[in-house]
């Protein structure tokens, strides 16, 4: 929801604007320096998603920075399934900042494409097939996690003496907002990961087939903010066990799951906070520290603009209808995680009025906001939806067959701000 009384990141404007992000002088939305609305009526006004490359590389260099404080050596890992396009991944990989945190075999061979090499590469996936294993084995420098014990028996009948990581379950998530459907671990005994009381036989079973541990990998939920910090703390401590359990541990991989604001009343990840926790469970230990963020690094840098088609009142309900729907961006809809909405020119029409903005789908769950307070907007007009960077487009579909969408790459204007 709009909320002008939550100022942005540099003390003005909404809670959203930050110097990158903000109206200009003219009321115009802009992105780095670009004027979205005109940009989209200049594309034709079908849904568009735009990416600021320089905020990209921010959000890596405040990761590094707060790793750096810990005073352990650390890697970064991007976890490319949060957006996985090809100009995005292509400038990561120029930034020479992070890795690439890999889920499947179209995913490894894709970022090999973008100029990665193996050993940028960490991959951690689940219900691994023997075909999977047949691509590990053909790329050996890429650093491969084990979450069953079936993996590491087939892995390690393919690839006997590999270098491997497990992938381990404390029993505990956190997320955003405390949402189980975004937590990866929990009371709910989940598919992810090998559990505590299973861990000896994974142990025996590298042994066995002559593989090496030198890795803990550990991802427990997605989005987690300062009020979910205590418990993300307890997660890091019992995971601490499997590292001193297994013995012979080099590097520590927390995984990803760090959040940032969706609506004002959230706060921003202190990270400072947050690299404590690391350092105090970890510094003692020598252990490198791993992180593979993937919403931190590109949500906040990428705005989906669509189009305005309908206005209408239908009993008490003011519906605003635009040119896009939930199988373009789905964690509004499925994960209750919003894309705020924001108009792409802010015009001086009157006071600001709940409306329902809804998409172009034919499904009840079709709602990108419900009683959201929006200024009087007309048919023909664009509306920005923040925050729209990360498993939006990544996760998008046909459904309908409306899922055509654009994408592009921004760098900061003359005189614009990064």
């Amino acid at each position: 929801m709009l909320n002008a009384a939550a100022s942005g990141e540099d003390g003005e404007g909404p809670w959203w604007a930050r110097p990158d992000l903000r109206f200009n002088a003219d009321g115009e939305l802009t992105l780095a320096g670009h004027r979205l609305g005109e940009m989209a009526a200049a594309h034709g006004g079908s849904p568009i998603f735009f990416y600021n490359a320089e905020r990209v590389r921010s959000k890596l260099e405040m990761v590094h920075g707060a790793l750096r404080r810990t005073g352990l050596a650390h890697r970064v890992f991007y976890a490319m399934k949060a957006n996985r396009f090809t100009p995005l991944l292509t400038y990561i990989r120029l930034t020479g900042l992070c890795g690439i945190d890999a889920c499947s075999p179209r995913e490894l061979e894709f970022a090999l494409a973008c100029g990665f090499e193996e050993s940028d590469l960490s991959y951690t996936a689940t219900s691994v097939s023997n075909e999977d294993i047949e691509v590990l084995a053909r790329h050996p420098g890429v650093l491969v996690n084990c979450d069953s014990l079936s993996t590491i028996r087939r892995l390690g009948a393919r690839c006997p003496g590999r270098d491997i990581g497990l992938r381990v379950n404390p029993g505990k998530g956190v997320a955003y907002g405390d949402n189980r459907l975004l937590q990866y671990g929990g009371r709910k005994t989940t598919k992810f990961g090998i559990y505590r009381e299973h861990f000896d036989e994974a142990l025996e079973l590298a042994m066995e087939y002559g593989l090496r541990v030198s890795r803990i990998h550990f991802h427990v939920g997605i989005g987690y903010l300062p009020p979910q910090l205590p418990m993300w703390e307890e997660v890091v401590g019992d995971c601490a066990w499997f590292v001193d359990h297994a013995g012979g541990i080099e590097s520590v991989n927390l995984g990803g799951g760090l959040g940032l604001p969706h609506v004002a009343a959230d706060r921003p990840l202190d990270l400072a906070a947050w690299a404590g926790v690391i350092e105090r469970h970890f510094g003692p230990r020598g252990v490198e520290v791993c992180v593979e963020p993937g919403d931190f690094i590109v949500k906040d840098s990428g705005v989906l603009v669509l189009q305005v088609n309908t206005v209408e009142r239908k009993r008490q309900t003011d519906f605003i209808g635009v040119n896009g729907g939930f199988n373009l961006a789905v964690e509004p809809f499925f994960y209750g995680l919003p894309c705020e909405p924001v108009p792409a020119r802010a015009e001086p029409r009157g006071a600001p009025r709940p409306v329902t903005i809804a998409g172009n789908i034919n499904e009840a769950l079709d709602v990108w906001a419900d009683g959201v307070l929006l200024p009087p907007l007309e048919e023909g007009d664009y509306l920005a939806f923040i925050n729209a960077g990360g498993y939006a487009s990544a996760m998008s579909s046909d459904h309908c067959m409306r899922g055509q969408f654009s994408e592009r790459l921004l760098f900061p204007r003359h005189g614009a701000q990064a």
